[in-house]
Order: C-alpha cells, then sequence, then structure tokens
C-alpha cells in the first residue's frame, strides 16, 4: 500500500505535523514541519494535527499542499468524501456537477478506478498511518496526558477503520507504519478488532462532556460501539441487537441532552452561544471556523453545495456552488400524500408539520428531469453559516458551522431499531424513543414504528448527513433486486437495481497492482 510508510505520504501529499496546539483544540490552524529533516517527535503537534485531518485538507489552507495526492485538495475532504459515497447513490441527494466521479456516484456505477472512491480509502489510511505513528511514538509513556491521548488516537483509528469496514469490507490492516505490504483483513475480524479496541478504550477515555470541545469522551466510544453493533449482522453474518441498544442506551443516559432546537445543530454558533445550545447534543463534532479553518470540504461545503444567491434566502456565505439537491423520495417522507408545495423553508416546515422539513420549494420542480439543473429537485436548506444569536459569522466565504458528526439523536433510533429487530415487531420502549424526536421537531407523535417506519425515521432526522447509504443496505434496500426504487437510481429516470456488489466499494486498482497480499471485492 502505497500509503504506509509516514516519510513517503508525507513527501508524496507534502503532510506537516501541526505547530503551536497544546492543550488541542480551539483551532486547527497548522504550520508545516517536514520529518524526514525534523526528527524529534513532539507529541501535541502531532496529537492535533490527527484531528485536523477530520476537518482540514492539508497544511496551506484552504488549499495548495493537500495531505492525498491525486485528487482536488477540497474534495479530498474527510467528511466530503464520506457524505459523496454516502448520500449520491442514495434516495436523498442528486449532483448536477460533471466533475469528476459525480455523475457515477449519482447512477451507482463506478469502477475500481473511481477518484472518489480512491480518494476517501486513501484518506482514511492516511488517518490511520498518522494514527499508529503517534501509538508507536507513546508507547509506554504513562502520563496523564499520555494516557488520555493514547486512548483517543486509538478511538480515532477504530473510527476510520470503522469507514473502511463499512464502506470497502476486507481491507489491508496496519497498526504499525511500515513499508511492507501489509495482510488483508477479512470483515469480520476487522470488526472484532475495532470492538476490542472500543471496549478497552472507553474506561480511559475522559468522562462524559469533561474533555475540551471538539475532543472524543467515552460516550463517542460507545456511539460507535452501537453503531458497529448496529450494523454486524452486514459486516459479520451475525446479528448483535441487544449489544447496539445496550450501547444506545448507556449514550442516552449520559449528560448529553437533545437539542431543544434541532435546526440550531446546523448552524454557525452550534458550538454553543447565548441562544444556541446545540453543543449539548454534539458528541463529537468535526470543528469549522472561517477565520482559522479554512477548507473546500467541511460544513463550507455542507452549505454552499445546497445553495444559490440568486433566488434562496441568505445562508451566510458568499459561494453558492448549486450542486446538491433532494431526490422526490426524501420529500414524500415528510410529505406522504405525494403533495409537495412550492414553499420557502418556513412554509415547507409549517405545511409537513414537522421542523425537519427544511427545504426550498420555491421556482423548483420535485421530480428530477434534467439532471444538470439546480432548480430541477428540491433545495435542502437544512445547513446555514447564520447564527442563532444573530452574530455576525467570522468571515464572509468561509463557514463557522461545526460539522454535529456524532450526536445523540443516533442512540435513540438505534435503541429503537434494535428493540424492534429483537422484538420482532412494535414496541412501547422503541416507539416512546422515537416520539421524542418527533416531539423535538413538533411533528405528530405515532402508537408504534415497524422497521420499515423506522428506516424513514432515520431519514427524516438525518438526512444530508453522510449515513443513508448504510442504512438502506442494512434494510436491505440498495445493492440488488431489493424491491425498493428511487429516481435515477441506477441511471435511469425511474429508477432501476443494480449489483448488490454495490454494497460495498472497490480496493482501488492502484493498491490492488501495488500490493498482491489483495484480492479485490466481488464484481470489479
Amino acid at each position: 500500500m502505497k500509503t504506509i510508510n509516514l516519510k513517503s505520504i508525507i513527501s508524496i501529499a507534502a503532510l506537516s505535523m501541526a505547530l503551536g496546539v497544546t492543550s488541542c483544540i480551539n483551532d486547527l490552524d497548522v504550520n508545516p514541519i517536514d520529518p524526514s529533516t525534523t526528527m524529534e517527535f513532539n507529541r501535541n503537534e502531532v496529537f492535533t494535527k490527527i484531528y485536523a485531518t477530520m476537518g482540514l485538507t492539508g497544511q496551506e489552507g484552504p488549499a495548495g499542499s493537500g495531505d492525498v495526492d491525486g485528487i482536488d485538495e477540497g474534495t479530498s475532504d474527510f467528511f466530503r468524501l464520506i457524505w459523496n459515497l454516502n448520500e449520491l447513490p442514495t434516495d436523498e441527494a442528486h449532483c448536477n456537477w460533471t466533475d469528476p466521479g459525480i455523475p457515477e456516484l449519482n447512477h451507482a456505477n463506478w469502477g475500481a478506478s473511481h477518484n472518489q472512491v480512491q480518494g476517501l480509502y486513501y484518506r482514511l489510511y492516511f488517518n490511520i498511518t498518522l494514527c499508529n505513528f503517534f501509538l508507536e511514538q507513546t508507547e509506554g509513556n504513562d502520563d496523564g496526558e499520555s494516557v488520555l491521548q493514547h486512548a483517543e488516537v486509538r478511538f480515532l483509528r477504530a473510527l476510520n477503520y470503522y469507514y473502511l469496514i463499512d464502506m470497502f469490507g476486507n481491507v489491508p490492516f496496519v497498526t504499525i507504519v511500515s513499508t511492507g505490504n501489509p495482510e488483508q483483513i477479512q470483515r469480520a475480524g476487522l470488526f472484532g478488532f475495532i470492538e476490542q479496541e472500543l471496549n478497552e478504550i472507553q474506561d480511559v477515555m475522559k468522562e462524559p462532556k469533561t474533555n475540551t470541545y471538539g475532543r472524543a469522551d467515552r460516550v463517542a466510544a460507545w456511539l460507535l460501539l452501537s453503531r458497529l453493533y448496529l450494523n454486524a449482522e452486514v459486516y459479520t453474518g451475525a446479528a448483535r441487537w441487544a449489544e447496539a441498544a445496550e450501547y444506545a442506551q448507556k449514550v442516552m443516559d449520559s449528560p448529553y441532552e437533545l437539542s431543544t432546537e434541532y435546526r440550531h445543530l446546523f448552524m454557525a454558533d452550534n458550538n454553543g452561544s447565548s441562544v444556541n445550545k446545540a453543543n449539548s447534543e454534539i458528541i463529537l463534532p468535526i470543528l469549522q471556523d472561517g477565520a482559522t479553518t479554512r477548507n473546500y470540504g467541511g460544513s463550507l461545503f455542507l452549505i454552499a453545495s445546497t445553495q444559490k444567491t440568486d433566488d434562496m434566502p441568505p445562508y451566510g456565505t458568499s459561494e453558492q456552488w448549486a450542486g446538491n439537491r433532494c431526490r422526490p423520495e426524501l420529500l414524500y417522507r415528510f410529505f406522504p400524500n405525494g403533495n409537495v408545495p412550492e414553499k420557502d423553508k418556513e412554509g415547507m416546515i409549517s405545511a409537513s408539520g414537522d421542523g425537519r422539513a427544511m427545504f426550498h420549494g420555491v421556482d423548483r420542480t420535485l421530480s428530477i428531469g434534467n439532471e444538470a439543473l439546480f432548480v430541477e429537485g428540491i433545495s435542502c436548506v437544512k445547513f446555514t453559516n447564520l447564527r442563532a444569536d444573530g452574530a455576525p459569522s467570522n468571515d464572509s466565504k468561509f463557514t463557522d458551522m461545526d460539522i454535529p458528526f456524532m450526536r445523540l439523536a443516533e442512540a435513540y433510533l438505534a435503541f429503537a431499531e434494535a428493540k424492534v429487530r429483537l422484538n420482532g415487531g412494535p414496541t412501547a420502549e422503541a416507539t416512546g424513543t422515537i416520539n421524542v424526536l418527533r416531539r423535538r421537531a413538533g411533528a405528530k407523535t405515532e402508537t408504534s414504528f415497524t422497521l420499515d417506519d423506522i428506516l424513514n425515521e432515520w431519514s427524516r432526522e438525518f438526512f444530508f448527513e453522510a449515513r443513508r447509504r448504510s442504512d438502506l443496505i442494512r434494510f436491505n434496500k440498495f445493492g440488488g433486486n431489493t424491491g425498493y426504487s428511487w429516481q435515477w437510481k441506477g441511471g435511469v429516470q425511474n429508477g432501476t437495481n443494480f449489483s448488490s456488489n454495490y454494497n460495498l466499494y472497490p480496493i482501488p486498482n492502484s493498491d490492488i497492482v501495488s500490493n498482491p497480499n489483495l484480492t479485490q471485492n466481488p464484481g470489479y
């Protein structure tokens, strides 16, 4: 694998370590150091860089010296790549750009040389290599801060491996920095590794809500365990619903609290202000700051790619990329009778009776006929760089909205789904848990929820938050003869099935060629 040797990566991708942040992580600004000439390991600098890989793309910011070679730097962003690969092939999002790789994602028709599939694969291994480097250099350090940082880095490595197990399946497995070709681990084996890591570190990590905002505490480990167990049947062939519910319950019982206002979760002051208390729900954010943390991924991507300035209300940035909009099926979850009004956000919320229906339908068509037109498809206005307290954001272009990457509401739906699956049908516990989220949104409560209802509720709560593909696969509604379709599924406007092979992304050809230990996923 060409991304295992740290110094090679640093040379190829112009990687550097972060400087000057010892307590981590008020901002993620970085200054370059070349470890090929700087021999002294600085624990805090490397630790900060590991967190920075979630919110920055390189060393010069917003562009100019990217971490990952061979891909546009803005596109190489950790969250932007996860978003594209988890949203564009599904029933939620459609992009009108013709940028390399976008049409293939829209139509679920990618191959083993797809640039964004490769980009995510190497981004994840870049991050893992940094984690391995840190863990090797700090092995045996027993002072309190080293022990804590060691546990957090193991968590972040497990998080990156989680996306590899979810998207790629059987992958190269490395826990040390090496120039050798790693062996390929089977999906079930990687599941066991992630599970063991999280179980070993959870009690070492900081108590709930006692860590610096932007750093993971033990609740993040519990939530990742719940997510892992919820998908265990997909990853290993054996369901683990009881453990999914158990760890979701631990998250719900923690001091984190649901934001009283759903929309506050996706605003520029979601890190906390006199009005916005959304940080009570956000377990792990990806930090963004228009003044100090700039890139063309992250929350700028979420906001700018869904907006255009000439016919939409202000949204807090001068950028108008006008690319991602909603497939009709997403709107039908809020308007099940099919009558989607041509209204602005407040009108949509009022008409749907659900505060999560943050869409813009003015001068839009529900159906996407011409894929190249942004106005064909209802616009998503969920994300904004405006502040709930009315104060100005830090920059007119780059955004302050932290990405609520892991948030408490996930545990509510994971708990409900696991309970329904264990019971073989609706339960009072599950119903009550989901209704908490519906009441928060001002939506009508229900008397019971089937599994299909829960899949719809996952979408209502988390649409455009980079998880839909995983949920559809778990419910057997993505690749294969699923009996479920959506507009432009498989590249046909009325929708058509595509192979279940597409439930996994391919190992990039570049790695298959360079590493004889690897076997390609079926169908590629």
